[in-house]
Order: structure tokens, then C-alpha cells, then sequence
């Protein structure tokens, strides 16, 4: 059995280097500008409140220094028949007026503006993915609470730092997945910066409540009980907390008796607390991987789409979260000649290879040309953190730079899918990431390639 990746070093053209299609990243770029022109519509609207104030700031100005010198001689003042006919004018019309530009409504500009860009606007489910995505980052690039809220990642440009409010948030996500250990780390981190003397809208009351019960439902009644009566503390009336209080008494005392008993019966018995410190969805196969995509226990490689080569059909991989589009050589003569050099270089006919992406579980049958047989990797852009090609059956990494390729097989010459190729591409944690696909089917292939008598050849 052989197994081999080649990376090559290849300069894309530079037309390439702004592909016209639309992205993740090219849809969190919108809402940048969707942002900016809000902010720009809200600063209007202040101005436009502030001149509206200072005209009736002078209005109010005038009529004070004025009805200052009325009211020392009113019979005087009104005696005067100018003063008296403009009484009369400002009370019947310039009032009126004044009254007209104080109802005036300034906003109706910018409330236009944002009910026109709600629409594309994320909403709460989108909120709970980008804070999904966060949590999985903090995961597989073994990252503590406090280094994220702070933002001190690698490679960042944009510092930017997550509120008492930002942590108790993601929390709250983690609490309704019912995923009690990053609810007790971003619980926690909540907690130190408020004791640190932030400033938010959360109290530690909120916190604690939350906190209490991830740490009881991950089986450390001792620490629950002990932030219980934290809680109760600063509101010594919740209900919640003191129901919980004489639960987790109660529950205590309860194990006391068990281990009492069973300790007379047989010294050696004990009572085995619920395993912590590992996320709800943990599993061997993801720690392989999260150990690759941080670079830990890599081999100096040896040899995607995620293609299961048992029935030989699509499937859909949750953890991919990308936009696509597909270029044909016919569009563009650099795509011509870049298929081209993929051919030269691999040795494999690409004209029966994918020019149009397939996602229905059908794909490969409706193109008539077998199987995949190799993948061709363009990395077009470097990553300043993260986002990694890894492959946990032979223990290999490579990670994005602009201008190289990645190739292998993903079928033996035999036909027979190879498992050792079954890849994953790791989460991007600082940056954006361009890649460019070439898969190559097998027909086509029967001179380039010839089938072996041996399945695993």
C-alpha cells in the first residue's frame, strides 16, 4: 500500500486572484458595509436632531430675554402697540409653529434605511452558528476562555476584546445545547471580569444562576452547592437558588448515607462523580483531528470530497461551512491552461474531470464518469491562523500558502476507495481562506492509470 500527498509550488495567475463569486467571508464583508452605511444613516439623523434642538434652542433664548423685560412693566410693555400686536402674533402663529418643529420626527430617514436593511440582517440562528463556530475554534485549537476575550489570537490585525455580556452569551448557547462544559468556562469568564470591575448590563446573580447548574449537571455537587450559596448572598431571596440549595443538601447528604453504608459493607466501594472537562459531542476520531489541525503529532507527509468509498455515494459533511462556485475552461483561457497543467503535471486526462459542483447524493452517476479518482488542491490565499488540510488516517497537516498545490489519489489503481484519504478541512481561526478544487474522475484514466489485479495496489 502507498500512500502519498505531492505539494507543489505553482503561481496562480493574477486573474485569478479575484474570483467573482460569492462567499462566507464575501457575505460578512457585505454586512461590514450594510453596518457602515447605518452608521452613517444614524449620524444624519443626530445632526439633524441637533439642528432641530438649536432652533429651538434660540427660539427659547429670544423669548427668555424678552419676556425677562415684559414681565418687570407688563402694562408698560403691552402699552407699546408693536409689542402688543407681536403678543398676539407670536402667541397665535409662531407658537404653533414651534410646537409643529418640536413634533417634527427627524428619524424617518434612518428608520427607513434600517427597515430596508433588515432584510439582510442575520438572525438569532445565525447568531447561534457564529457562536457554535467561536466554541469550536476555543476546541480545536485548545484555546482558554480569557485568550479569546481578550483577543489574543495569532496573526490578528483587528484586536477585539468580548464584554462580561459577550461571554455570558456564549454561555447561554452552550446552556440551551445542553453542552454544560463551555457553558461553565464562558460562565466563569463572565465572572472574573465582572469581580474585575466591569461594567455591564449582567449581574453576577444571572451568572451564578447559570453557573450553579452546568457545574451540578457535569457531577460537581461540592462546587454547585459552594456558587449556590454565592448566589444567595448577593439575593438571598431567589427562589431558584434556594430551592437548589436544599436539593443539593439534600442530595449530599443522601450520598453521605450511601457511602457511609457502603463503606461498612465493602471499604474498597466508591461512587463514581460524572467525567468533566470534555465537551457533550467529544469524540477519539475528533481529538485526532484537533491535534492535527493544531500541528501536534504530525508526520512528514505521506500521501475530499467527502466520498464514501463502502457505497460509493455524496455525503454531506456538517462541520464544511463554505460557499463554491465552479469556473469551466471554456469561460476563461487561464482556467484552459491551468486544467492543462494539471494534466501535464498528473499525468491523468482531465476532460472527464468536474467543472461543475454536485451536491445531490446522485452526482457522480449523472456525470456518466466514474468515481473520483484524484483531488487537485489550489491553496490561493495564506491563512494567518488555522485552517489546515488534514488527513487523521496517516497523521499528515498541510497548511494553506498562496501559490501552492496539493495532490492525491482517492482511489487505489484497483478501483477501491482508499481510506487513508479521508480528510477534514480545519476551522480558519484568524483570516479567510481560497482554495480551487480539481477532482478527476476515472474515465478516461484506463491508459493513464490501468487498473491492478490487487484491491489495495
Amino acid at each position: 500500500m502507498i500512500w502519498y500527498i505531492l505539494i507543489i509550488g505553482i503561481l496562480l495567475p493574477q486573474s485569478l486572484a479575484h474570483p467573482g463569486f460569492f462567499t462566507s467571508i464575501g457575505q460578512m464583508t457585505d454586512l461590514i458595509h450594510t453596518e457602515k452605511d447605518l452608521v452613517t444613516s444614524l449620524k444624519d439623523y443626530i445632526k439633524a436632531e441637533e439642528d432641530k434642538l438649536e432652533q429651538i434652542k434660540k427660539w427659547a433664548e429670544k423669548l427668555d430675554r424678552l419676556t425677562s423685560t415684559a414681565t418687570k412693566d407688563p402694562e408698560g410693555f403691552v402699552g407699546h402697540p408693536v409689542n402688543a400686536f407681536k403678543l398676539m402674533k407670536r402667541l397665535n402663529t409662531e407658537w404653533s409653529e414651534l410646537e409643529n418643529l418640536v413634533l417634527k420626527d427627524m428619524s424617518d430617514g434612518f428608520i427607513s434605511n434600517l427597515t430596508i436593511q433588515r432584510q439582510y440582517f442575520p438572525n438569532d440562528e445565525d447568531q447561534v452558528g457564529a457562536a457554535k463556530a467561536l466554541l469550536r475554534l476555543q476546541d480545536t485549537y485548545n484555546l482558554d476562555t480569557d485568550t479569546i476575550s481578550k483577543g489574543n489570537l495569532p496573526g490578528v490585525k483587528h484586536k477585539s476584546f468580548l464584554t462580561a455580556e459577550d461571554c455570558f452569551e456564549l454561555g447561554k448557547v452552550a446552556y440551551t445545547e445542553a453542552d454544560y462544559y463551555h457553558t461553565e468556562l464562558w460562565m466563569e469568564q463572565a465572572l472574573r471580569q465582572l469581580d474585575e470591575g466591569e461594567i455591564s448590563t449582567i449581574d453576577k446573580v444571572s451568572v451564578l444562576d447559570y453557573l450553579s447548574y452546568a457545574v451540578y449537571q457535569q457531577g460537581d455537587l461540592d462546587k454547585a452547592l459552594l456558587l449556590t450559596k454565592k448566589l444567595l448572598e448577593l439575593d438571598p431571596e431567589h427562589q431558584r437558588a434556594n430551592g437548589n440549595l436544599k436539593y443539593f443538601e439534600y442530595i449530599m447528604a443522601k450520598e453521605k448515607d450511601v457511602n457511609k453504608s457502603a463503606s461498612d459493607d465493602q471499604s474498597d466501594q466508591k461512587t463514581t462523580p460524572k467525567k468533566k472537562g470534555v465537551a457533550v459531542d467529544y469524540l477519539p476520531e475528533r481529538q485526532k483531528y484537533e491535534m492535527l489541525c493544531r500541528g501536534e503529532g504530525i508526520k512528514m507527509l505521506s500521501r475530499a470530497t467527502v466520498h464514501d468509498p463502502e457505497t460509493g455515494k455524496l455525503t454531506t459533511a456538517q462541520y464544511r461551512v463554505s460557499k463554491s462556485a465552479w469556473l469551466s475552461g471554456y469561460e476563461n483561457p487561464v482556467v484552459s491552461r491551468i486544467n492543462m497543467r494539471i494534466q501535464d503535471l498528473t499525468g491523468l486526462d482531465v476532460s472527464t474531470a468536474e467543472e461543475l459542483q454536485k451536491d445531490e447524493p446522485d452526482a457522480f452517476k449523472e456525470l456518466g464518469t466514474g468515481n473520483r479518482i484524484a483531488t487537485w488542491l489550489f491553496y490561493m490565499s495564506d491563512v494567518s491562523a488555522g485552517g489546515a488540510t488534514v488527513f487523521p488516517e496517516v497523521g499528515a497537516s498541510v497548511w494553506p500558502k498562496k501559490g501552492t498545490a496539493v495532490f492525491w489519489y482517492n482511489l487505489f489503481a484497483s478501483g477501491e476507495g482508499d481510506y487513508s484519504t479521508r480528510h477534514a478541512a480545519c476551522p480558519v481561526l484568524v483570516g479567510n481562506k481560497w482554495v480551487s478544487n480539481k477532482w478527476l474522475h476515472e474515465r478516461g484514466q484506463e491508459f493513464r492509470r490501468p487498473c491492478t489485479l490487487s484491491e489495495l495496489e
